[in-house]
């Protein structure tokens, strides 16, 4: 009993972020401004690590509600933010998706191994490897690099839960390559927030790689 009252309590305290009246505003989908495509591409905007994050996400196919599950507590005021400042606009209906790369297979792609895990334990309701993909492929969407674009694509041809996590550990590998440690170590710890506990020690075991790998 006492667990289901502590669970009711979350749901309630997640669906007050969004909006504290309506749950039609829940339903609109935020999506990017051309102002918003270019502070993301130049990097040279005055835009926190978390507003990049949530402009990335806003894609026009999630709307506010799906947005606060990604992003925690504060998204509907984030976005409106944004909104008032240029960088998003909101629509009552989503946008058609557009049409997803094909990804031609010439030859079989490196096996990855996926890491032993435990029985899964409950796991809080911001944490999951559905999240964690859609923040990872984000993240890959701003770089240059053709790695980053070869991890995206894997990534978002991945279903099953266990490879999805050796994908996400190799694009953290990916990053660190081809980016700053800093900018590296940011999206690891947010990965910690939302990545299923079980996933944890691997995610755990590969910053102390990044660690080594940095300070040599």
């Amino acid at each position: 009993m006492e667990g289901t009252r502590r669970a009711v309590t979350r749901i309630s305290s997640a669906a007050s972020t969004l909006h504290p009246a309506s749950s039609s505003q829940a339903r609109m989908h935020p999506r990017k401004t051309d102002l918003a495509r270019q502070a993301l591409q130049s990097h040279a905007a005055p835009l926190g690590m978390r507003e990049r994050q949530a402009l990335i996400l806003c894609d026009g196919h999630r709307n506010l509600a799906e947005l606060g599950a990604l992003l925690g507590p504060g998204t509907a005021a984030q976005i409106e933010r944004l909104c008032a400042a240029g960088y998003l606009v909101m629509t009552g209906t989503p946008i058609a998706p557009a049409n997803a790369p094909t990804v031609e297979v010439a030859r079989p792609a490196p096996r990855i191994t996926a890491p032993v895990l435990p029985p899964s334990p409950p796991t809080s309701p911001r944490r999951s490897i559905v999240a964690a993909k859609l923040y990872m492929i984000g993240m890959l969407e701003l770089q240059r690099h053709e790695s980053a674009a070869s991890h995206k694509l894997r990534l978002q041809a991945c279903q099953d839960p266990d490879a999805t996590a050796a994908h996400l550990l190799a694009a953290v590998h990916c990053l660190q390559r081809t980016t700053s440690s800093s900018f590296t170590q940011r999206v690891r710890e947010r990965l910690a927030e939302v990545m299923p506990e079980p996933y944890l020690p691997a995610l755990e075991k590969l910053d102390l790689t990044l660690s080594q790998s940095v300070s040599g």
